[in-house]
């Protein structure tokens, strides 16, 4: 097993967004991407790495509404995992109250080819997941933003955003389509994921200096709105990122202790329920 990465990441760091892929389990009719097996005890190895204690397994398009696999690792890491799931608009209450059960908190939309859900069931959705608690996690271009935003700010929920917005190509800091994304943190119930740059662009690897232009000034704009993620194992990537790049871009986003402690463990513990972080470092 890895030894861990020397500094960076507080005691109770939360990754926001994983995923864990198994053969053993059905892929979706509706899927483009059918990854190899990347199973919970390799990306515990990232987690050791890193010093990450806490994990949000997002279900991925490979599965579609089977959410199975997700769950069955969130029941195997215990009360340190939460999940992120896929549910529409025929998904009844009580199937969202197993889920909750089960330690889902969010339901996902993936507004991209390969989803299995798409934008006629949101508001059906927002409605019925709204008393449990959760929030909508949607991944989109973010150049579709202004297009959407009114929906958006309809929604009764909590809103993630993934991937810095992903923007295809990246835009501009005064973009349209990022002020928009600037319009719903302002709104005070959006988050934004600082992961997975690639999935914006390739230029620039590993730094990402169009996304990381971004990524600064939202950090800059709304730390309290800002989440962290590996995205593992980095599906679809023919060179993925290593635990050594994530760290240094982290590092980059996210420069000083006061940032890290905000991102790494406050924001996802409130937006996640998970209980207050116990600090094992010893007393100085």
């Amino acid at each position: 097993m890895s030894e861990p990465i020397d500094g960076a990441f507080p005691p109770g760091s939360c990754d926001t967004h994983m995923h864990v892929y198994d053969a053993r389990y059905p892929t979706a009719p509706t899927a483009l991407l059918q990854p190899p097996d990347a199973l919970l005890a390799d990306y515990r190895t990232l987690q050791v790495s890193l010093g990450l204690e806490r994990v949000v397994m997002v279900q991925p398009t490979t599965y579609g509404l089977d959410n199975r696999c997700q769950l069955d690792a969130v029941a195997e890491h215990g009360d340190a995992a939460r999940a992120v799931v896929v549910v529409d608009a025929d998904t009844t209450p009580g199937e969202l109250q197993r889920l909750d059960r089960l330690g889902a908190c969010g339901a996902r939309f993936h507004m991209l080819p390969g989803g299995a859900v798409g934008w006629d069931d949101l508001p059906t959705v927002a409605s019925r997941i709204a008393d449990l608690g959760w929030h909508l996690q949607l991944q989109l271009d973010g150049r579709e933003l202004p297009h959407r935003l009114a929906t958006l700010r309809a929604v009764p929920t909590p809103l993630v955003v993934d991937h810095v917005g992903r923007f295809m190509p990246p835009v501009t800091p005064d973009h349209d389509a990022f002020v928009a994304l600037m319009a719903l943190l302002d709104a005070g119930r959006t988050w934004v994921k600082l992961s997975a740059p690639y999935e914006s662009t390739s230029d620039g690897a590993p730094t990402f200096p169009t996304v990381t232009t971004l990524a600064k000034a939202l950090v800059a704009a709304y730390p309290e709105r800002m989440l962290w993620a590996s995205n593992w194992p980095h599906p679809g990537q023919p060179d993925p990122l290593t635990d050594a790049d994530l760290r240094a871009l982290m590092l980059d986003w996210l420069p000083d202790a006061t940032l890290r402690e905000r991102v790494l463990v406050t924001n996802p513990g409130a937006l996640y329920r998970f209980p207050p972080p116990i600090d094992h470092r010893s007393p100085r």
